[in-house]
């Protein structure tokens, strides 16, 4: 490694959590931004997989292995170039882990490590800053939002999930016109991701054309489902046409608490102690087609809805990009502990800005779909939320083909 110039010092950056479509965005700022501030900053190192790869040695370096070509490749590169993890760091700050990890940072001159993810990752910054506090360390950390759930408290919404909306607005209209070819009665039950919050189901209703147009329900984990009231829905929603699309989230629960989708099997966890939640689509078909004894079919939109590339959100992939240059100019003027937010300024004409908030005040914490924007049945989304998230799908980049096909960086 280089250490002529003294005052250089080296970043250090990892992806973590569910990929998205735009998370390798936030890496094209990033290394961007660094090779900016080439005075302060020598090398950009890239975890493998994450603190968990990283603790295994596996890291590359950006700085010499993208060229300028790749990089703007990996502006538009869905999942997460670097690999992922879902890796929980201990609550007790005296664990060995943590001596461990330092170790492998100053090994690498790392001043500035920057953690792209979603709320468990804050999590992961939150604790690796404390800790940093500690032992009087001078390593930055910062975190850079991600994910689809768009369930990040304190910032107006988070890299990822404008695409996400776009993917499933889109898909959810052609699913609408598929449903409705055949003059018999059907129901087609279209289950999205969100275990707790409901804002990527919500996004669902951006596919109508008019008023009234499919989908006819939206269910939310954020209302309780009961069978029989939805059974009631579907009949009064028969007397106004035969053919209904239906979207529920993943992590609808009934009046208990218990999600919908562990009526039928056992569910397990992951490493975070999360349900891993899927399977309530078929429960539903299942119990449609006993009620009505009609055309009933389920559709799982399972990992297309979180990293497509070809349906994107410009919008998104800018202000991705944005939050990750923003990330190191935070770091550089020697905050640590924080998470850069976005902040609206107005939505006509929209315009955001980034600002760094404690990321002590995001992790562990989760940002429901606000109960206002729900009609008082349950089953529809107010026009408030249209005006939300309307500017957030906004313009389509431009792909890059080869031989018919999208093309993206690939790590070597």
């Amino acid at each position: 490694m280089s250490m002529s110039n003294p005052l250089q010092y080296n970043v250090l950056v990892g992806q973590s959590g569910g990929p998205t479509a735009v998370i390798n965005s936030s890496l094209y700022g990033i290394i961007t931004a660094s090779h900016k501030n080439k005075r302060s900053i020598s090398h950009v190192y890239g975890m493998i997989h994450g603190i968990e790869g990283f603790l295994e040695g596996h890291y590359m370096n950006l700085t010499d292995e993208l060229d300028e070509t790749d990089l703007e490749l990996l502006k538009n590169t869905p999942a997460a170039y670097l690999g992922s993890c879902r890796y929980k760091l201990s609550e007790n700050l005296s664990d060995k882990i943590y001596p461990i990890l330092f170790q492998k940072f100053n090994e690498l001159n790392i001043r500035y490590f920057l953690y792209i993810g979603g709320n468990d990752s804050m999590d992961t910054v939150s604790k690796l800053s404390l800790y940093s506090e500690k032992i009087n360390s001078n390593i930055r950390i910062i975190g850079i939002p991600k994910t689809i759930d768009n369930d990040l408290v304190n910032t107006d919404h988070t890299p990822g999930f404008g695409s996400a909306a776009k993917y499933i607005s889109s898909t959810v209209r052609e699913i609408a016109l598929d449903s409705s070819v055949y003059h018999n009665k059907s129901v087609t039950i279209v289950e999205l991701m969100g275990r707790h919050a409901g804002w990527i189901t919500a996004a669902s209703v951006l596919a109508r054309k008019y008023a009234k147009d499919n989908p006819v329900l939206v269910y939310l984990p954020e209302v309780p489902f009961d069978m029989e009231k939805f059974a009631n829905d579907i009949k009064t929603e028969f007397t106004k046409k035969n053919n209904l699309v239906v979207c529920v989230s993943e992590g609808i629960r009934d009046v208990n608490g218990t999600f919908i989708c562990e009526y039928g099997n056992d569910v397990k966890t992951d490493n975070f102690g999360h349900k891993m939640l899927t399977g309530c689509g078929k429960i539903l078909e299942n119990f449609v087609r006993d009620q009505f004894g009609i055309k009933v079919r389920s559709v799982e939109i399972n990992i297309s809805q979180r990293c497509s590339g070809i349906i994107t959100s410009l919008t998104d992939i800018n202000e991705a990009a944005m939050a990750g240059y923003y990330g190191i100019e935070t770091a550089l003027k020697g905050m640590s502990g924080q998470m850069i937010a976005l902040n609206r300024l107005s939505s006509t004409p929209y315009k955001v800005e980034c600002k760094p908030v404690d990321v002590t005040q995001v992790c562990n914490k989760e940002k429901p779909f606000p109960s206002e924007w729900i009609t008082c049945d349950g089953t529809n989304i107010r026009k408030e939320f249209l005006e939300y998230i309307i500017p957030l799908i906004q313009g389509e980049p431009e792909i890059k083909m080869e031989n018919g096909l999208p093309l993206y960086c690939y790590r070597k």
